[in-house]
């Protein structure tokens, strides 16, 4: 058995709020789905199970408060006929993610089990199963979050024909699926659950979710704005069979302006922790893109305007390829040494349209070309406005990047995000007077800055840190 416990999403993470199960008992889940939703200080992210199995138990309701590393499920044995760490292929989309959540099992619903295999049946790891139809997978094989998906569309995935892998059902089949005749409302299974607990109709609320779902934080919303209902005469919450109880702390914040507080608080409070623990220090220098924009020129011909490359994928290239030409820069502070990463996983700072920042991560970006870099940047950034990060997403950065340039900033100084040593800062692309060659003309010039910890390098790493990221722009068809 295994524990499936509150990860730690950041650094400055200590605790979390379970907001929302996406499976239940008896539910086989596969290493890289999505389990859960967690709502930090910053945002609610999208928590993966990083073990293959069947959830046996529901430790923790959603609204609890735990701290990081407090078991919220367990987990037994293997999922049937996958192998215990595999992961579950899926179909790939392309620069969008599945709506979280689905309907949990409602109690007292026994969990269907698999098969018992004959007598002369081979095993998994001998001979893969033929193949199974659309119908004769339950839910046509769809995922937690497919399924929530037709939740809030009302569609019966028994009626879908799927088109992913074995007769699968895809995010797709369901976008495309005929409505239902009498569409019911759009809401959250926690939502609806909630609702229920207080005895909210959700026809009289207004959802804020995508596409007008109603989410736990309408149901709140609407009981605060609900007369004569007091807290003790609210129904209680019974647990369902076979989960506990342990933890009874309040509810996470849910109005805009209590979560930008929370975040702007902590943000301050990591930043106050850097400037008191860290002795940064600053360079700076100012790189000629006239190479980088001839280049970009070049290639962009004949590009239709989505598929256009534009000069931040090449400030993100560079600054990965140079962390892994200068590694003194790129990894951790722990236990009084530096820790090199072992990859160059970028986190990009990223303003929150409510205000405050988060800086979700490009693993291995040093690997990718500019191409990717864009369209994996595109994406985090649409889905960190949205509240759609992953787990994965939000953690592991070994160097982050700032990149104040379509704010018109021309440089920007930045704090270290512990316990990385290093920050790196871009500014506006702008024309300035420039000689070269003897020659005095108007050229593209960009500010790189660089804000490094001293305990782990001096200013002669960082210089070399900065030159190559200026020689790396010099020559862009080598990125």
């Amino acid at each position: 058995m295994t524990a499936f416990t509150m990860p730690s999403l950041g650094a400055d993470m200590d605790e979390g709020v379970l907001r929302e199960w996406l499976v239940g008992p008896g539910d086989p889940v596969h290493r890289g789905d999505v389990v859960a939703v967690v709502e930090t200080d910053k945002a609610a992210i999208e928590v993966e199970c990083f073990e293959s199995g069947t959830v046996e138990r529901l430790l923790v309701e959603p609204g609890t408060r735990v701290p990081v590393g407090t078991p919220l499920a367990s987990i037994e044995g293997a999922a049937p006929g996958v192998r215990a760490g595999a992961r579950e292929e899926r179909p790939v989309t392309t620069g969008a993610t599945e709506p979280r959540g689905r309907a949990l099992r409602p109690p007292g619903q026994p969990a269907q089990a698999p098969p018992e295999p004959s007598a002369g049946a081979v095993t998994a790891d001998a001979q893969a199963p033929p193949e199974p139809s659309a119908g004769s997978v339950p839910d046509g094989g769809a995922g937690p979050l497919v399924r929530h998906l037709a939740v809030l569309r009302g569609v019966d995935l028994t009626t879908v024909h799927g088109t992913g892998p074995g007769g699968r059902v895809t995010r797709a089949d369901v976008e495309h699926a005929p409505p239902p005749r009498a569409p019911g409302v759009r809401a959250t299974p926690y939502a609806r659950r909630l609702a229920h607990d207080l005895g909210i109709d959700l026809t009289t609320v207004r959802g804020t979710g995508e596409g007008g779902a109603v989410r736990a934080a309408d149901v709140h919303t609407a009981s605060r704005a609900g007369a004569g209902v007091k807290e003790t005469e609210r129904p209680e919450r019974r647990p369902r069979d076979g989960e506990e109880r342990p933890h009874t702390a309040a509810p996470a914040v849910g109005r805009p302006e209590e979560r930008t507080d929370a975040m702007r608080r902590a943000i301050a409070d990591l930043m106050s922790r850097s400037k008191r623990e860290i002795p940064h220090y600053y360079l700076s220098t100012t790189i000629d893109l006239t190479a980088a924009e001839d280049w970009l020129r070049r290639i962009n011909r004949g590009r239709p305007p989505a598929g256009r490359l534009v000069p931040a994928a090449l400030l993100l290239k560079a600054a990965a390829a140079a962390a892994r030409e200068v590694p003194a820069l790129n990894g951790h502070w722990r236990d009084d040494g530096f820790v090199p990463g072992a990859e160059v996983n970028l986190g990009v700072a990223v303003s929150i349209r409510q205000g405050g920042l988060l800086a979700p991560v490009i693993h291995h970006a040093d690997t990718l070309s500019p191409d990717d870099l864009m369209a994996r940047l595109k994406d985090l950034v649409q889905r960190a406005r949205r509240g759609r990060l992953r787990g994965s997403e939000t953690a592991g950065a070994t160097l982050t990047v700032t990149n104040l340039g379509d704010q018109g900033v021309e440089a920007v100084f930045g704090v270290i995000h512990p316990p990385q040593v290093a920050l790196v800062g871009f500014g506006a692309v702008v024309e300035r007077p420039w000689a070269a060659g003897g020659m005095l003309g108007v050229r593209p010039v960009v500010t790189a800055t660089l804000a490094a910890d001293h305990r782990a390098t001096d200013g002669a790493v960082g210089a070399r840190y900065l030159t190559a990221v200026e020689r790396l722009l010099r020559k862009p068809e080598e990125l």
